[in-house]
């Protein structure tokens, strides 16, 4: 007899179930009926009717998942494993949006979405290539909602449904035998990861989402134009669609280097990481690809490159999906979905597009308008294919190098990815930069097919050395003594001078002199080349920003005071941050910072550090204070996000590593309630390795090692007992005197017993009360007798001198990517007027 549970809503996730099922079907019909009518008679539109009406009931069906599955998460029905993995009762409204795209399931859904929303746009605009372009973009919608199924066939599982009942998820758990197990047990969810909780990550995924299914349809319209032997026509509508694509995507990108920078604590705003590359790879060969399609469309030229960048792209996103998607990155990246099973599914989503997209090439070979005649080498259209072949080559490095896991996994190998990801990636990459750089430079004095060599020459000079003169300024400002003008006469520049960096510098600065000269020509009515100007002058400031900020930043929180905090800091660690006693100043840099106390919103503490610079006569001239989060986490220990303060010229970056537990916190933790403890505050417990440290207000705690042969007085240790003591090192703040103490883990006659030590010096208590073998670990009870306790902090700040190039050079390349869709949008639709009017010439005559 089935158990009937208590409290569970079932009607909601079956109905999200049921518009699963009816999305996938609809897009499959949608599909099928487009292709048919792709393939068909022209005259005989019975087809595009049936692919119509399923893509619109595809559109409610999905619309449908998606209120089904925030209806769950908003009203915390736990019963569901989703809203239970993801979601809590504690989060504000936008941070249970966060919750919806968290888990695999939710990111396919809103791809799924933005895909949907693109057929819809190519559906109404379109025209003429409507039914090969959706049949395309149906084939990849079907794809996607596959993996939201979560159905068995013929013993496989398809795809992960986001409705599946946590009791179904975690069958055979002894608490799902209870018919009340949901009120008894499931009090609230597990919540959502504590560092996606900020602002940033309800915009960041849906934007980068965006990115990821616009590239379908300039791949859509490559692969029509292949099927339906418009081998050259694909081009000119294609075109706005990956304009849209490169800047969504890098817009995306930037955000969540923003959210990096603004919300972890690594210190910086890209580390190279797997999952960042992953987004990168398509981004960097869709604009190789815009380049080489404008070449073609104004020459002729290079028509194979720009076909293979616009198909390679797509296939790109697709393989940077099952990077992030089957758990192959789980151990090079902390940011890669577990896998879900789904890897078979997406590898076959990744060799179904290779294999159509390679096929539908072969099949045309013959028929491709590849030309013979080589491309003049003072030509706009020399230089801009170079500059795709370097993007190129520079999305091989970054592939190459992320791809180690999967080489480990296909042939057994054990390749170990690069120790310093950022200085291997860096050391390469920039040499790239600078290439490009100089290209996107001196290609706009270029023309199309030849250009008069005297004047390029002449204009070129002219702002090869404008170029010098501005790069040297820059560079003594930024990476020489002239720092000290602008940050004041304490300021110390330990970083290594690198003379790549004055190279890329003056590449990128040789970019915005002569793009900007070209956007000043837009003031005489030349807007051809404004939207190019602009997204080169703004991809130069990014990188000059991105060099100067990570090259130069520098760590003021230098500890001098010899204090060790343990060995989970290590000895770089130990160097570059600091202990800040509860109201007790120290001199950081030319600041006076103080650690002024702190406040908790829900499971958040907020922790206010007061920075002051004060002048020769005691004036305050500058006070401010920052505000790092440090959260306690059950499973992931302190969760820490950093506060910055934001200047024109540089950013003050602050987090803390190291919190005390808060007194709530520990005393939840369990105090024994013994009357031997009576006197002490509430136990303090901690889970602690040989050599950690645990600070108090006048001194620290160190665990030197475990004692196995103890020998107790008045008591005998008999075969079959076991006692252990923990040795302890108590070093005062004042003398730095060592006094050793050892409580003891006893089991006597299968009892357990913890015989405490004291240290009376101090007032401190220590209890060792269990051995956790699993995690080579050991639980200690510290207790304090009440007294003025000191609270503190363990943190570091780092200055970003000239960052904001980095954010400023963004905005600018996404407006400059703005006002080239709309130039493109236009010629569209000029040509489309134009053809319309020869073919009503054509009725007159």
């Amino acid at each position: 007899m089935d158990i009937q549970y208590v409290g569970e809503h079932l009607l909601p996730g079956k109905l999200g179930q049921f518009f699963i099922i009816l999305a996938f079907g609809m897009s499959l019909l949608s599909t099928i009926a487009y292709y048919f009518q792709t393939s068909n008679d022209k005259n005989d539109l019975s087809w595009r009717q049936i692919a119509r009406w399923s893509f619109r009931i595809h559109t409610v069906a999905l619309i449908g998942i998606i209120a089904a599955l925030f209806f769950i998460i908003y009203n915390h029905y736990f019963e569901y494993n989703y809203a239970y993995s993801h979601s809590s009762r504690s989060l504000p409204t936008h941070y249970m949006i966060s919750c919806f795209w968290e888990g695999q399931e939710g990111s396919f859904l809103l791809w799924a979405f933005w895909q949907l929303v693109f057929g819809n746009v190519l559906i109404r605009f379109a025209k003429d290539w409507e039914d090969s372009v959706m049949t395309i973009v149906g084939l990849s919608q079907v794809f996607i909602l596959s993996m939201l199924l979560g159905v068995e066939v013929f013993g496989y599982r398809i795809g992960s449904s986001p409705f599946i009942l946590l009791r179904d998820a975690m069958q055979g758990a002894p608490i799902f035998q209870d018919p009340q197990y949901l009120v008894k047990y499931i009090q609230d969810g597990r919540g959502l990861n504590p560092l996606l909780q900020n602002y940033w990550m309800v915009i960041h995924p849906p934007t980068l989402f965006f990115g990821f299914a616009s590239m379908v349809v300039p791949f859509a319209y490559a692969m029509a134009g292949l099927w339906t032997k418009r081998l050259k026509e694909w081009v000119k509508p294609a075109l706005p669609y990956a304009l849209v694509a490169v800047m969504v995507l890098g817009t995306g990108i930037i955000m969540g280097a923003f959210w990096a920078y603004e919300a972890l604590n690594f210190g910086g705003f890209w580390a190279w990481d797997p999952v960042e590359n992953a987004s990168l790879i398509p981004w960097l060969t869709m604009i190789s690809a815009i380049h080489v399609l404008v070449v073609y469309k104004n020459t002729g030229h290079s028509y194979f490159t720009a076909l293979f960048l616009v198909l390679i792209s797509f296939i790109l996103v697709l393989y940077a999906s099952f990077l992030t998607r089957s758990g192959i990155l789980g151990e090079t990246s902390v940011h890669a979905f577990t896998d879900l099973g789904m890897s078979g599914q997406l590898v076959i989503y990744v060799l179904v597009f290779l294999a159509l997209s390679t096929w539908l090439i072969v099949k045309n070979w013959k028929q491709l308008p590849i030309t013979e005649k080589d491309e003049h080498i003072y030509s706009r259209e020399f230089w801009m294919f170079i500059g795709a072949l370097v993007m190129t080559l520079s999305c091989l490095q970054v592939i190459a190098t992320t791809s180690i896991p999967v080489y480990n996994k296909l042939f057994n190998g054990n390749v170990a990815p690069p120790v310093d990801p950022v200085g291997f990636y860096n050391q390469w990459q920039m040499p790239f930069a600078v290439i490009v750089a100089l290209i996107s430079a001196f290609a706009q004095y270029l023309k199309y097919k030849k250009t008069d060599s005297v004047k390029f020459w002449i204009n070129t000079g002219v702002s090869l050395l404008m170029s010098a003169l501005v790069t040297a300024v820059v560079v003594y400002y930024t990476l020489l003594g002239g720092l000290k003008l602008v940050f004041g006469e304490n300021y110390h520049n330990d970083n290594p001078f690198n003379w790549m960096f004055v190279i890329l510098i003056y590449a990128c600065v040789f970019s915005v002199i002569t793009n900007a000269k070209i956007l000043g020509e837009a003031i005489k009515g030349k807007f051809k080349l404004t939207g190019s100007a602009v997204a080169h002058m703004g991809f130069a400031l990014m990188l000059i920003g991105a060099t100067i900020a990570a090259s130069q930043k520098r760590v003021i929180s230098i500890n001098t005071s010899g204090f060790d905090y343990g060995k989970e800091f290590d000895s770089k660690n130990k160097r570059e941050n600091v202990l800040l006693w509860k109201g007790e100043s120290m001199k950081m840099d030319k600041y006076l910072v103080t650690y002024t106390g702190d406040t908790t919103e829900g499971v958040n503490t907020y922790y206010r550090v007061n920075y002051k610079v004060v002048d020769e006569s005691n004036k305050v001239v500058e006070n401010f204070d920052l505000n790092p989060l440090g959260q306690i986490n059950p499973t992931m220990g302190l969760v820490a996000s950093p506060d910055t303060r934001h200047y024109l010229t540089h950013d003050i970056y602050t987090h803390v590593s190291s919190v005390p537990k808060r007194e709530e916190d520990a005393a939840a933790e369990g105090h024994d309630g013994h009357a031997e403890d009576e006197g002490y505050n509430p136990p303090s417990t901690y889970k602690v390795s040989v050599g950690d440290t645990i600070n108090f207000d006048e001194g620290k705690v160190v665990v030197r090692g475990i004692n196995k042969d103890v020998h107790l007085k008045d008591m005998t240790i008999n075969q079959g007992d076991i006692a252990v003591g923990l040795t302890l090192a108590v070093i005062g703040n004042s003398d730095r005197k060592e006094t050793i103490v050892e409580p003891v883990y006893l089991i006597k006659n299968r009892s357990q017993f913890t015989l405490s030590k004291k240290m009376e010096e101090f007032g401190l208590k220590f209890k060792f009360t269990k051995i956790i073998p699993d995690e080579n670990k050991f639980e200690l009870v510290m207790l304090k007798k009440p007294g003025k306790q000191k609270d503190y902090v363990i943190m570091k700040a780092i200055v970003f001198p000239y960052i904001n190039f980095l954010w400023g050079g963004t905005i600018i390349m996404v407006i400059g990517f703005a006002f080239s869709i709309s130039r493109r949008l236009k010629e569209l639709k000029d040509a489309k007027s134009k053809d319309q009017t020869e073919k009503m010439k054509d009725v007159v005559l």
